[in-house]
């Protein structure tokens, strides 16, 4: 990358929320050191790593929040939602249960973090197709009806962690540098 870690031009805090064995710290450890660790451990409370991305020749600087999936830490985990401008709210495709639950994560978020904030569905562990039981258009179909965007990755093979993290990034960053560009008009105007 060439760059120090502390020079950015933007900061963002993501989120990653789901239920408790879907993926989410394999995610943010195949994102950030492009790690797998088949005998990874239930978060507790939440973790936190970094990186830095490109886009439209800016640096953006990710804080991602990996939060505890468990039900006796949920209250710990919403603390954590001001702030966030993202998250990626994961379920595992061949788990039907973590599907239906994502509901119930989506109002969490919506009640508690901040009304703008740009989530994005992860169908996770997509390497188990023979075990899916959740069906690819039923969950875009559920993204789609609450203006989420929608991707299917694996953080053991891979496939789509990087798309997924650079998309939603790239949401926030347009979404970020638009209201920057109205509100220097609006000053202009006055």
């Amino acid at each position: 990358m060439g760059l120090k870690d502390d020079e950015y031009d933007y900061l963002f805090k993501v989120l990653l929320i789901g239920d408790s064995g879907v993926g989410k710290s394999n995610l943010l450890s195949r994102f950030t050191r492009n790690e797998f660790n088949l005998e990874s451990k239930s978060t507790i409370g939440v973790e936190f790593a970094t990186r830095s991305i490109q886009v439209d020749g800016k640096t953006i600087k990710v804080q991602i929040w990996d939060t505890a999936g468990r039900e006796i830490y949920r209250t710990i985990t919403s603390a954590y939602y001001p702030g966030a401008v993202g998250a990626l709210l994961v379920y595992d495709i061949a788990k039907q249960l973590t599907f239906e639950n994502v509901e119930r994560w989506l109002k969490e978020l919506r009640d508690h973090a901040d009304q703008n904030i740009v989530i994005m569905l992860v169908g996770n562990k997509s390497d188990l197709r023979h075990l899916r039981s959740v069906p690819t258009d039923e969950a875009r179909a559920f993204a789609l009806a609450n203006r989420l965007s929608f991707i299917e990755s694996s953080a053991l093979d891979s496939t789509n962690v990087k798309s997924a993290f650079q998309n939603i990034l790239t949401e926030i960053y347009r979404i970020v540098s638009q209201r920057q560009a109205e509100e220097t008009d609006q000053r202009q105007e006055s």
